[in-house]
């Protein structure tokens, strides 16, 4: 381990030493000489030599200490090489902890769960969906090189990266057989609730997208909010159609600004929303719906009349998955992969431990030092205070 200053020239400030040196030697007890009548006649001996001499030693030092680590204070101290060099066991959660340590029984190990913030094995893990593999960099990452490194993980891994694991250095991998994950439930999505508001000369476009959300639904006696654009918004809507010339009202646009999903007529007008991008063509390439980022939510507008003169997509089947698919989020990739074909691989490359930073330790004792001199300076035992 070693000492080291990340502000070096803050180290000037124990100059501020002289101050209680000064102090003490200013305000120390003064001697006043008494004169008697009977010494008046005895031959004046010379007077010895005005030595320094410093009063009030303890509160002297205290104060001394205090001043100089005010000084490290602002030095930064940092320590080097203070970090545990034993073992380090990193369990995936849904393993069988008691199994785990079976097999390392004998051996001294530092236990912790591989979940965000590295808890130890006596604490429950915090559900996560955060990514094994980048669980394992940062780990390999934060752990000095010689480190020996222990994964226990089930036959299968949810939430794993796209490409194999690349450490630093070699990991005893080890599979735990029949300590498998609870299966996550498969259930399709649910499809998106089309709020539809339209203008009065809007009303036979409004029946398309009607139709297409009913065609989405599984319950027969589902039903889609349709109504006229002076009507508000319930408060669960999360898909809005408005299908009404001219600029977009400014509750509209605040809603969607707040992270809902807008579906806009070809003739209206949104002046802030930029950069839009296709999302649906047609069979001649043709871009029939384009979409853009509005705030934290998203813009999405139809290109041509809806009337099948103009858009004869309209009419076609496959419309209302169209339709879905471009309100819909893309789906997530698949992430579930066998523990067996997914062992780190070595060649990483290495980053340098932080250093620990001693400053809140050291506020600490400055504060602890402070209260002593207090306690010192404000003594009945002391005489005149310096």
């Amino acid at each position: 381990m070693s000492l080291a200053f990340l502000i070096p020239a803050a180290l000037a400030a124990l100059a501020a030493l002289l101050i209680p040196l000064a102090i003490h030697l200013a305000r120390r007890s003064e001697q006043r000489p008494t004169e008697f009548a009977a010494l008046r006649w005895l031959r004046q001996k010379p007077k010895p030599r005005h030595r320094i001499r410093f009063d009030e030693w303890p509160l002297l030092i205290v104060r001394l200490l205090l001043v100089a680590l005010m000084a490290l204070l602002l030095a930064r101290p940092v320590l080097h090489g203070g970090q545990a060099h034993t073992p380090y066991v990193a369990v995936a959660p849904g393993v069988d902890l008691s199994r785990a340590r079976a097999t390392l029984a004998s051996e001294p190990a530092r236990w912790h769960w591989l979940a965000p913030g590295f808890p130890s094995v006596d604490a429950s893990p915090v559900a996560s969906d955060t990514s094994v593999s980048s669980l394992l960099r940062e780990l390999d990452a934060t752990l000095p090189d010689d480190v020996a490194l222990t994964v226990f993980v089930p036959e299968r891994l949810e939430h794993a990266d796209g490409r194999r694991i690349v450490l630093s250095r070699e990991v005893d991998w080890r599979i735990v057989p029949g300590a498998l994950p609870a299966d996550a439930a498969q259930k399709a999505p649910a499809p998106p609730a089309l709020v539809v508001r339209h203008a009065a000369d809007r009303a036979s476009a409004a029946r398309f997208l009607r139709a297409a959300a009913l065609a989405w639904r599984t319950d027969p006696a589902a039903k889609v909010d349709t109504a006229s654009s002076e009507q508000p918004l319930p408060t669960s809507a999360k898909h809005l159609a408005w299908l009404a010339p001219g600029n977009v009202p400014t509750q509209v646009r605040e809603w969607t600004r707040n992270g809902g999903t807008l579906l806009l007529d070809t003739d209206a007008k949104l002046a802030d929303a930029t950069a839009w991008a296709p999302l649906w063509r047609d069979e001649a390439g043709s871009v029939l719906i384009e979409a853009a980022a509005y705030g934290r939510g998203r813009v999405l507008r139809f290109t041509r009349t809806l009337a099948p003169q103009a858009m004869p997509e309209l009419l076609d089947a496959t419309f209302p998955q169209h339709l879905r698919a471009a309100l819909e989020p893309p789906a997530a990739m698949p992430s579930r992969v066998a523990t067996a074909e997914h062992a780190p691989l070595t060649g990483g490359a290495t980053y340098p431990i932080a250093p620990r930073d001693l400053q809140p330790w050291l506020a600490l004792l400055i504060a602890l030092v402070f209260l002593l001199e207090r306690w010192l300076a404000t003594s009945s035992r002391r005489g005149a205070a310096p």
